[in-house]
């Protein structure tokens, strides 16, 4: 803990030889308030009072009778864990305050957020529905961009519902299983974009590079044990980290932070020693990135060296018109994934607000960008789209 006041001038506080009360500032959202009857502190007891921790998420007291032995302020760490030994293992909620600093403004917040939801949901379901009844478009590249706008699906959708009831209701409460859930879903889909990403750059490259074996080379059974793979890795990669969480006490407040259940923000909470979790998540955060990464930039230079031998200006142009789209979803993913995963291990000097701004556009800017980016730029999707309702016009 970190206090307002020095412990040494809390010593001499408590040391008095009549009532009082002390109030510590234990963190911007919790103040740990000790209440003195008589007694002397230096001696190490007092006669009776009462310890109580408030916090935003609600009061924990506990109380010590004439002759206990008390805590120890100048270890204030140790002493209320030492507390706290008889709590929960597990807290049976935690609570989500949404924007930390922004409180008062994320109200208005919501409603963008709620718009680009929107968009999210109707872009993604309507390109699945059209991929699903077009026969022309069952093509290793719809296919993928079909995983992908699910993907998108899952990861908004296991966000923003729980956002905006924070940011407009005020209700922050969320179980523990529901918080474990959330962040499975949460980590596991963000792996899952990257793994389709980079099987979407693959699909470029064998398209572009080697284009009358593109049909052989990612063949149906080829194209869905790439995604098979991908889906796979997220799971068997992100299980692990889940399941450390799991394992960890959780003795100190349970305010999060955060408008949702991101993994470190979580972690911070435990009590304990969790280097294995930070180093853990660490690990995945890296490897994930920097293997789809390699596999996307070794394929778009492959992709730049061919395009730039092409003959035809014309033909040139309609290649790099088609891989631009893919590398503007690529930005707009990576670009806030690598500064959110960065920021809670090195980031200390990063404003909180700005922060948890960038991780909620994080799950939420690509699911917007996809299905527009891919609807306008992609020639064949959007014909399949403009027939669609010419005939509904009809």
């Amino acid at each position: 803990m970190q206090w307002e006041q020095s412990p040494a001038r809390l010593h001499r506080s408590l040391g008095e030889e009549k009532p009082g009360s002390v109030l510590g500032h234990c963190s911007s959202l919790c103040y740990l308030q000790v209440s003195i009857s008589s007694g002397n502190a230096s001696k190490g007891s007092w006669q009776a009072g009462d310890i109580s921790l408030i916090c935003s998420a609600g009061l924990f007291k506990a109380s010590f009778l004439p002759g206990q032995k008390a805590l120890s302020i100048g270890h204030s760490q140790e002493g209320f864990m030492s507390l706290n030994s008889t709590a929960f293992s597990h807290p049976p909620y935690f609570l989500l305050i949404g924007i930390p600093g922004l409180e008062e403004e994320q109200f208005w917040i919501a409603f963008p957020f709620c718009i680009m939801y929107g968009v999210a949901l109707l872009g993604n379901i309507t390109l699945l529905l059209i991929i699903k009844a077009e026969p022309s478009l069952h093509e290793p590249m719809f296919l993928f961009l079909a995983m992908l706008a699910f993907t998108d699906l899952v990861l908004s959708t296991s966000t923003l519902p729980k956002m905006l009831s924070i940011f407009w209701l005020g209700f922050g409460e969320i179980g523990f299983p529901s918080c474990l859930t959330q962040m499975f879903f949460i980590h596991t889909f963000s792996t899952v974009e990257s793994g389709v990403l980079s099987a979407m750059a693959l699909d470029r490259f064998v398209a572009i590079c080697c284009p009358l074996r593109h049909s052989t080379i990612l063949s149906g059974p080829v194209v869905v044990a790439l995604v098979s793979l991908v889906l796979v890795r997220g799971v068997l990669l992100v299980s692990p980290t889940c399941f450390l969480v799991h394992q960890r006490r959780f003795c100190q407040h349970h305010v999060i932070a955060h408008s949702y259940c991101e993994h470190m923000a979580v972690v911070k909470l435990a009590c304990g020693d969790t280097r294995a979790n930070v180093t853990y998540g660490l690990f995945v955060a890296l490897l994930v990135t920097g293997t789809d990464l390699v596999l996307i930039s070794v394929s778009y230079t492959m992709i730049l060296r061919v395009v730039a031998r092409l003959p035809s200006r014309e033909a040139q142009l309609k290649a790099f018109s088609t891989c631009t789209s893919h590398v503007c979803v690529i930005l707009a993913f990576y670009t806030p994934a690598l500064f959110t995963v960065l920021a809670h291990r090195f980031g200390q000097g990063i404003p909180p607000p700005v922060h948890i701004v960038v991780a909620n556009l994080y799950l939420l800017v690509p699911p917007t960008l996809n299905p527009i980016v891919y609807g306008v730029r992609t020639k064949k999707l959007w014909d399949r789209v403009v027939r669609l309702f010419q005939r509904k016009g009809t």
